[in-house]
């Protein structure tokens, strides 16, 4: 499959109440995790074992996060082509009234096998739209882990670091990395006048 080939085959789905995922979708999500975590992606729950992990080790966080979907409060946003995941995301308004028009991308995963193909950044920009069009928000904020080219993805796709905690990660004994903070501003999430 080429890249514009599944560029135009990609579909897009929301998931805002946890009844609406499937059993399905849900063993999908959780095959993707892991492979996404096996493949050295930067996705690995708090109560996690470190890779290798399989979709059991992922299920109680997975369950968690479904959990905490609500439709103008987070949203699981999923990509499929020919009607297989090859990627998702969370996106989530923060929740203290001070941040209520800010929200937080996590999660973001693309299938190992669909790397390079422009999914994540077309799920990406379908995130951004529904931040702003359908939950309001302002801004969108996320953190990744240096050393994995992560933050260059992120700046073509609009975002701009705003800080780094230098040294926050340690992903193995003497493998300490900096975890980066970027941001992206939506606008006030109304339609524009005129």
């Amino acid at each position: 499959m080429t890249a514009p080939e599944t560029v135009h085959a990609l579909a897009f789905a929301q998931i805002s109440r946890p009844d609406q995922l499937s059993p399905a979708l849900r063993r999908e999500l959780l095959a993707c995790w892991a492979a996404v975590a096996n493949a050295g992606g930067a996705v690995i729950p708090a109560d996690c074992p470190l890779p290798p992990v399989s979709p059991a080790h992922l299920a109680p966080a997975l369950d968690r996060l479904v959990g905490s979907l609500a439709p103008r409060h987070a949203r699981l946003l999923v990509a499929t082509a020919d009607g297989a995941l090859v990627g998702w995301l969370l996106v989530r308004r923060e929740a203290h009234p001070l941040e209520a028009h800010c929200g937080v991308v996590n999660h973001v995963q693309t299938q190992v096998s669909a790397r390079g193909l422009g999914i994540g950044a077309a799920l990406m920009r379908y995130a951004r739209d529904v931040a702003r069009d359908e939950l309001g928000l302002e801004r969108l904020k996320l953190t990744v882990r240096a050393g994995l080219g992560l933050e260059d993805f992120y700046r073509k796709a609009g975002w701009t670091e705003v800080g780094r905690w230098p040294g926050a990660l340690r992903v193995a004994p003497g493998d300490d990395r900096d975890e980066i903070l970027m941001a992206l501003a939506l606008g006030d999430g109304r339609p524009a006048k005129g």
